[in-house]
C-alpha cells in the first residue's frame, strides 16, 4: 500500500563526497562550516566515515541542513565507500582540477552508478597551477559523466577548499536538486535507518553512528538490527552535544546497543524487546580456514585490534595485498577495542603477534607481553601498518648469501707457515683486494680451501687495499696450505635482503 503524502515531510538531504585520495574531500567540509576535520584527522587521512551537519541560507531566506558523510579515500576502503554512496541522497564527486580521474575517481564513478543516485561534481583546487577543468570534464564524459554544458544534466561547480571559492555556490546546487528529487521521509512511523559506523569505547560501551531515514528516534526507544539489540541511553549529534531526539536525514550518535552493530545494517525502532528480539538473526562465527605450508614457507599469527568495526574488514582487506608466497598472515581473531590481558595470553599461546590499529595498549599491557615474548604493534596510519607487517615479514626470511666476486692475486713466494697462519707475498693480478677479506686457493684447477686475510702489506709498511700490478705481503689466516703459483680468489659474502 502506498504511504500517505499527508504523513510526509521534507527531508534534509545526505549527502556524500567521493572521489580520490588527497582530491580535498575533508577539505571542503572544513571550507563549508569550520569544522577542523582534516586537523583531527591522523596524517591528514579520514579513516571512518563520518556524518557534519551544517545549515545553509537559500537565497529565499530560508534556513535549511544538509548532512554530509565524509568517506575515506585511502584504497582499502572500498567496502566502506561502497555503503557511504548507497545510504546518500546526493553525491558529490570531488575531482582536483590540477590532476584529473584517477584509479579512485573510477571507482567512486562504478558505486555511485550503482547505487543511482543524483551527482554533483566538484572540480577543486581550481586555483591550483596546471588546473584545468576543460580536460577534466573530458575525461569524465569517457566515463559517462556528461556535464551540464556538454549535453548532459549532472551540475558542476569549480571550487577550491583553499580559498573559499565555489563553496557557496556548492551548497545552493545541493538544496536545488534536493529540491528537484522531493526528498521526503514519514514521521509516522517508527524510527528507521542504518548503521553508518560502530566502535566499542571504555568508558560508555557499545557506539553507534546512526542515519535516519524515516520516522523521529527518540531517547529510550527500544531498536534492533539483524544482528543486535537495544535500549537507546543517549543521543548525540555530530558535535557530541546531547539531543532527545533525531529526525530523518540527521546522523547520531547512539548509546545503549548490546554489542556492536555491523557498518551497513539496517535499523528499526521497535514498541517491545520481544519485537526486537524476533527480527534477530544468528550470527555467522568468523572461521578461520586451516593453512597448509610448503616446506620452504613461514607463517606469522596474528591478532588484529581495531578502533571501530568498520576498520576490521578493510585493514584484513590490505593486508591480503602483501605478497605471501614465502611469508603467509593468518588473522586468528579480529576484533574491536584496546589491547587487553586475553588478548596477550592467547597470542603466547598460539605464538602471534598483535596488531592494533588506532588502539591503546596500556604500559602494564605491554610490559606482560614483553615478558611473556609478545609482540605488540600499534599503528595510527594504514601506509605505515601495511609497511610495518611487510618489513616484518622480511626479517622472518633468512636473507640469502651472495658472494661477490673482487679480484685474484698469483702467490710468488712463501715467507712462513704455522699451523693455521702462513705470511706470503703474492702480486695482484685483478681487482681490489683489502684487510678481512675471504680468499680461496685454487692450484690448477683443484680448490684447496678458504681462508681470510688477516694483514696486508706493501714494501713492510701496512695498507688497507691492493690493486692490480701490487706486490703484497699477506697473513693468510685458514686450513688450506698455500704453495708458490697457487691462485688466491678475493671475494666478500654479504646477506641480500629477503624479498617477498
Amino acid at each position: 500500500m502506498a504511504k500517505k503524502t499527508e504523513n510526509l515531510s521534507e527531508k534534509q538531504p545526505v549527502v556524500v563526497l567521493v572521489g580520490h585520495i588527497d582530491h580535498g574531500k575533508s577539505s571542503i567540509l572544513e571550507s563549508i562550516k569550520d569544522f577542523k576535520i582534516t586537523e583531527k584527522e591522523v596524517g591528514g587521512i579520514t579513516q571512518h566515515i563520518g556524518t557534519y551537519e551544517v545549515e545553509h541560507s537559500t537565497s529565499s531566506g530560508q534556513v535549511k541542513k544538509i548532512t554530509f558523510i565524509d568517506t575515506p579515500g585511502h584504497e582499502a576502503f572500498i567496502a566502506m565507500r561502497a555503503r557511504g554512496a548507497k545510504v546518500a541522497d546526493i553525491a558529490i564527486l570531488v575531482v582536483a582540477a590540477d590532476e584529473g580521474v584517477k584509479p579512485q575517481t573510477k571507482e567512486a564513478i562504478s558505486h555511485l552508478k550503482k547505487a543511482k543516485i543524483p551527482i554533483i561534481v566538484a572540480l577543486n583546487k581550481i586555483d591550483k597551477p596546471g588546473a584545468d577543468p576543460e580536460r577534466v570534464k573530458d575525461e569524465l564524459s569517457g566515463l559517462g559523466i556528461i556535464l551540464e554544458g556538454r549535453g548532459g544534466d549532472i551540475p558542476s561547480v569549480k571550487t577550491s577548499a583553499k580559498t573559499g571559492k565555489g563553496i557557496q555556490e556548492l551548497l545552493e546546487i545541493i538544496l536545488l536538486v534536493a529540491e528537484m528529487n522531493a526528498l521526503k521521509a514519514d514521521i509516522s512511523v517508527p524510527a528507521e535507518g542504518v548503521v553508518v559506523e560502530s566502535f566499542l569505547c571504555s568508558k560508555r560501551g557499545c557506539v553507534a553512528t546512526l542515519l535516519l531515514r524515516n520516522g523521529i528516534l527518540k531517547k529510550g526507544e527500544i531498536i534492533a538490527t539483524s544482528s543486535v539489540v537495544g535500549k537507546i541511553k543517549r543521543i548525540e549529534d555530530f558535535l557530541g552535544k546531547e539531543v532527545e531526539e533525531a529526525r530523518p536525514g540527521q546522523g547520531v550518535l547512539v548509546l545503549g546497543f548490546e554489542s556492536l552493530p555491523i557498518m551497513g545494517e539496517n535499523f528499526k525502532a521497535c514498541s517491545c524487546l520481544e519485537e526486537a528480539k524476533e527480527g534477530l538473526e544468528e550470527k555467522k562465527k568468523i572461521t578461520f580456514s586451516p593453512v597448509s605450508l610448503n616446506p620452504d614457507q613461514k607463517m606469522q599469527n596474528v591478532i588484529l585490534k581495531t578502533d571501530f568495526l568498520g576498520s576490521v574488514e578493510p585493514i584484513q582487506a590490505v593486508l591480503k595485498t602483501i605478497p605471501q608466497e614465502k611469508v603467509i598472515l593468518k588473522i586468528l581473531k579480529a576484533e574491536v577495542g584496546d589491547v587487553n590481558l586475553s588478548d596477550v595470553k592467547t597470542a603466547e599461546s598460539d605464538k602471534a603477534l598483535i596488531l592494533g590499529f588506532r588502539v591503546n595498549a596500556p604500559s602494564l599491557i605491554l610490559e606482560t607481553a614483553k615478558r611473556k615474548r609478545v609482540r605488540v604493534l600499534t599503528y595510527n596510519l594504514i601506509y605505515d601498518l601495511v609497511e610495518g607487517m611487510r618489513d616484518l615479514m622480511k626479517k622472518m626470511l633468512v636473507a640469502d648469501k651472495v658472494r661477490i666476486d673482487l679480484g685474484q692475486l698469483k702467490v710468488l713466494v712463501v715467507f712462513k707457515t704455522d699451523r693455521r697462519r702462513q705470511i706470503i707475498g703474492a702480486r695482484v693480478l685483478e681487482g681490489e683486494i683489502k684487510r678481512g677479506l675471504r680468499l680461496e686457493v685454487w692450484r690448477g684447477e683443484e680448490m684447496l680451501g678458504a681462508g681470510k686475510i688477516i694483514g696486508l702489506e706493501r714494501e713492510k709498511k701496512e695498507i688497507d687495499k691492493g690493486t692490480k700490478g701490487d706486490e703484497v705481503g699477506i697473513l693468510f689466516e685458514g686450513e688450506a696450505r698455500i704453495k708458490e703459483d697457487d691462485i688466491l680468489k678475493v671475494y666478500e659474502e654479504i646477506r641480500q635482503e629477503a624479498g617477498l
